[in-house]
């Protein structure tokens, strides 16, 4: 699967849409869920992690990804609890800048990567409650799975 770079009006956007009436443990268990169907049907060798605060909801780890997944998973994941934006949009802010994330956050880049694949779950009315974060493809394609599986998700919420 090739993905193109969404604008950042476009990712913006997704971030507007995507916003959940209602976000509970089971909620992060079926989103987990069409995440592996997703990377399934890729053979995606991705790995997987949606939070709500601190905890821990959801985790798989599919054929082919490893413990670097992992830790590129708690990097992204800190952009996002930091920016409370998508760790892809906050990378692209910065190169909308002439700049990177790298060079311009004053952030170690051992902590914290700006790179696509790590999504707020905001839900009406609450802001930023969680992340959902997905690592072992390329940065378009890490972010594209897990906005097709928020739509998906959302739409069975009736969002």
């Amino acid at each position: 699967m090739t993905t193109t770079s969404p604008t950042l009006s476009e990712l913006i956007d997704q971030e507007r849409r995507l916003t959940l009436p209602r976000f509970s443990h089971d909620d992060a268990l079926a989103l987990g869920g069409l995440l592996v169907e997703l990377a399934r049907e890729r053979r995606a060798p991705v790995a997987i992690d949606i939070r709500r605060g601190a905890q821990q909801l959801f985790h798989a780890a599919l054929p082919g990804s490893s413990a670097d997944n992992d830790a590129w998973i708690d990097r992204k994941r800190r952009v996002v609890e930091r920016y409370a934006e998508s760790s892809y949009l906050v990378g692209a802010r910065f190169r909308a800048k002439g700049t990177t994330f790298e060079e311009s956050s004053r952030l170690d880049p051992d902590t914290y990567a700006a790179h696509g694949g790590s999504f707020p779950v905001a839900v009406e009315g609450a802001g930023v409650i969680g992340t959902v974060t997905v690592s072992g493809l390329p940065q378009a394609e890490d972010h594209a799975m897990v906005v097709q599986a928020l739509e998906r998700f959302a739409a069975t919420q009736g969002a």
